[in-house]
């Protein structure tokens, strides 16, 4: 019997503890698989996402995918999208393209591990156990969150720390099949 490899823990088990809400996706089920269309080499297209019962003091929200399963020893940013106004609630499949095409006026995307500032699709070895995908949705409790595009997501990350009010998020996984 081979023993699992340990899994890494979940990208908020080390930030302080905030109450939750709610994030759909017409792309997938919590705790299900991606799509192709979430896959770096299929389709690498962002998915729909849709939250709802935030706090009410909300200023705006934040948008992450992370993969803390990547065998980097520090995970892998696939988005980061920040300064969403409080009014939007929902972020169509792919919005999270490089031309900001489906982002409302004044969000800013920042470099994902892959280097550009879009999604960066699902892409883990082949033959590895299934990566687990985090969408997180933050509502912030300010409307500039304060980096700007030239930020990296652990900065983001670091500065969402300190303004987030509330969290959701949905996990869904994605292995590459073995090659051979």
């Amino acid at each position: 019997m081979t023993e699992q490899p340990k899994r890494a823990p979940l990208p908020h088990e080390f930030h302080p503890q905030v109450p939750s809400f709610t994030v759909v996706s017409e792309d997938f089920e919590a705790g299900g698989v991606l799509d192709d269309a979430q896959v770096y080499a299929a389709g690498n297209t962002s998915p729909h996402l849709r939250w709802e019962g935030y706090p009410p003091q909300t200023k705006s929200f934040a948008v992450s995918c992370f993969d803390p399963d990547a065998p980097t020893g520090s995970g892998f940013w696939h988005w980061s999208v920040f300064d969403i106004p409080v009014s939007v609630t929902e972020l169509p499949t792919g919005a999270g393209s490089g031309k900001f095409e489906g982002l409302p006026e004044g969000a800013v995307q920042v470099r994902n591990d892959y280097g550009t500032k879009e999604f960066g699709g699902a892409a883990p070895p082949a033959g590895d156990p299934a990566h687990r995908y985090v969408f997180t949705v933050y509502a912030v409790d300010q409307e500039e969150l304060g980096p700007d595009s030239e930020g990296s997501p652990a900065f983001v990350g670091f500065n969402l720390r300190f303004h987030t009010l509330a969290r959701a998020q949905v996990v869904v996984e994605y292995a590459a099949p073995a090659e051979g």
